[in-house]
C-alpha cells in the first residue's frame, strides 16, 4: 500500500459520456457505454477540487466523418490531417459515422450523468480540419493549432490540481488520448477501469492498458487506495 501524497488535489476528467457514443441510439455508440455511468455518477459524489465533462462538439463538415469523403467507408477508411500552420506536419486517423454533431440529439450529455456535480464542460473537436481525441488539444505540436487546444490544461492549473482521474468514452480513443496528455503535461495521472468502455473491447482496453502504463498513466480500480484517497478528502 502506498501512502497518499503528501500533496493532494485530485480532479475528476469525465470524458465524452454523450449519446452518441452510448446504445442504444448513438450513431457512433460504445459498446456497454452506459454501463458506466453509475460509476461516474458515484465517483461525481466523492471530493474532487474539480469535476470537468468533455463533450465532442463537431460541425457537420467535421474532417472525420467519412460523409464528407467521397467513397469513404465508415471505420474503415483514413484520411491525412496538415496542420494548417506547418505542411511537413501531418498524421493519419479513421474515419467515423457522423456523431456528437453541434445541435444535434447525440451531442448532448446523457441525462442518467449527474451534470448538477460538475463544475464545467469543456468543448472538443470545434475544428472542421483537425481530430481531436484528447480533451486538451490535437495531435498537432508544431506549431500547436490554436482553435484545437481546449481550456482543460487552464482550468486545471488555476485550481492547483496535482493528480487527474479519468473516466468516460471511449477507453481506446478520446479516454487513452486525454490521460496520456494529462500525464505529459506534468499530472499524476489515473484511468479507473471500471468507469470507461472501449470501441475495442476487452481487446482494445488491454492494448491501451499496455500503453497508458507505458507512458505512466495508473490503471486503478473504483475500490483501489487510489480513489480511497479522494473518498478521505474533507470536502
Amino acid at each position: 500500500m502506498m501512502a497518499r501524497p503528501i500533496t493532494f488535489r485530485p480532479a475528476l476528467l469525465v470524458v465524452d459520456v454523450q449519446e452518441d457514443f452510448c446504445p442504444p441510439n448513438g450513431s457512433l455508440a460504445v459498446p456497454g457505454g452506459r454501463d458506466v455511468i453509475p460509476i461516474i455518477n458515484e465517483l461525481l459524489r466523492f471530493p474532487f477540487v474539480l469535476k470537468i465533462a468533455t463533450k465532442d462538439h463537431h460541425p457537420p463538415s467535421h474532417v472525420s466523418f467519412a460523409s464528407n469523403h467521397p467513397g469513404a467507408t465508415p471505420f474503415v477508411s483514413t484520411t491525412t490531417i496538415v496542420n494548417p500552420a506547418n505542411l511537413a506536419e501531418t498524421y493519419e486517423t479513421l474515419l467515423w459515422p457522423d456523431h456528437t454533431v453541434v445541435g444535434t440529439p447525440g451531442n448532448a450529455l446523457v441525462p442518467e450523468l449527474d451534470v448538477s456535480r460538475i463544475d464545467a464542460v469543456v468543448l472538443k473537436g470545434t475544428d472542421p480540419r483537425v481530430e481531436m481525441y484528447s480533451a486538451f488539444r490535437s495531435p498537432l505540436r508544431d506549431p500547436p493549432l490554436a482553435s484545437a487546444v481546449s481550456d482543460l490544461e487552464g482550468r486545471l492549473r488555476e485550481a492547483a490540481v496535482t493528480d487527474v482521474f479519468v473516466v468516460g468514452l471511449a477507453g481506446d480513443y478520446c479516454v487513452k488520448s486525454s490521460a496520456k496528455d494529462s500525464a505529459d503535461l506534468g499530472w499524476r495521472t489515473y484511468v479507473v477501469e471500471e468507469g470507461t468502455r472501449s470501441v475495442g473491447g476487452a481487446e482494445g482496453w488491454a492494448q491501451t492498458v499496455a500503453e497508458l502504463k507505458g507512458v505512466g498513466v495508473e490503471i486503478v480500480k473504483f475500490d483501489g487506495q487510489e480513489v480511497g484517497w479522494v473518498k478521505e478528502l474533507v470536502a
